[in-house]
């Protein structure tokens, strides 16, 4: 191998070798380790923010960081913040065993969750606590479960489908067919080879932009669909309200037998 170098004189970070070419942690961990090394003091390092930075999804992330914490280049401090409020705070070390920080300023910070990110700004007394979301609807609930049997990458958590469902429902109100919303939902998909790091995301989006309209006021209702029968010669499925159904193609046999007779 032949090194290109090249000086910088601006926008680098030094890295050490005991980081870079660590025996025991993985890929992923050493350019998440330096990823953080290059961010300034008191920059946003938590796993949904770095998820946002990375192509590697959050579980990932959260691996790679426990990797960090274990071989002593990050460090979690849970900071009182009074009240009986709580937020942890990131300290990472260039290289482990070197002097810990004593300012807090000087630590790169996290929020522990959503509320200790609020306490931290503003010393307000909490909000009272808002009430649990409605559970979601059978019909959207499957619609979004079943959605990982048109494509695993599709896969959602029981939390995602319950703040995904409102949603579908929105669509269900509308009449369009369980099976339509899924056809939106998994149209066009990327190639099978690039993953979605965040199905959650991706059909969130999906669901606020490609909504259809509500029919104009005084419009016809579309006609009901005719029920499923089986086709009185073989028994295909097949729409229809006809006493002897017949498929498409059991009835072009049918008219062929007829015109020969006559």
């Amino acid at each position: 191998m032949i090194h290109v170098r090249h000086r910088h004189r601006d926008r680098f970070t030094v890295v050490g070798n005991h980081l870079a070419q660590h025996p025991t942690l993985s890929g992923l961990a050493i350019g998440v380790g330096v990823r953080i090394q290059s961010l300034p003091d008191g920059a946003d390092v938590s796993v949904k923010r770095l998820a946002l930075l990375l192509p590697e999804g959050e579980i990932s992330i959260r691996r790679a960081l426990n990797e960090l914490v274990a071989a002593g280049y990050l460090e979690r401090r849970r900071v009182a913040l009074g009240s009986g409020r709580y937020a942890t705070r990131l300290v990472w070390y260039d290289k482990p065993g070197a002097a810990a920080p004593e300012a807090a300023p000087a630590a790169v910070s996290v929020p522990e969750d959503a509320a200790a990110s609020a306490a931290e700004q503003t010393e307000a007394p909490p909000s009272p606590p808002s009430p649990p979301p409605a559970p979601p609807s059978k019909p959207a609930a499957a619609i979004l479960a079943r959605l990982r049997a048109v494509d695993p990458r599709l896969l959602l958590s029981c939390r995602d489908v319950e703040r995904l469902a409102p949603a579908v429902d929105g669509w269900l109100a509308l009449g369009i067919e369980g099976a339509q919303v899924t056809r939106t939902l998994t149209a066009a998909l990327p190639p099978a080879h690039v993953p979605i790091h965040h199905p959650a995301r991706f059909l969130a989006y999906r669901l606020a932009t490609q909504q259809p309209p509500p029919l104009p006021a005084g419009a016809p209702s579309p006609p009901p669909l005719a029920p499923l029968v089986s086709c009185d010669e073989c028994e295909r499925a097949v729409r229809s309200h006809e006493s002897d159904p017949l498929c498409a193609e059991c009835r072009s046999v049918r008219g062929a037998e007829g015109s020969s007779a006559a």
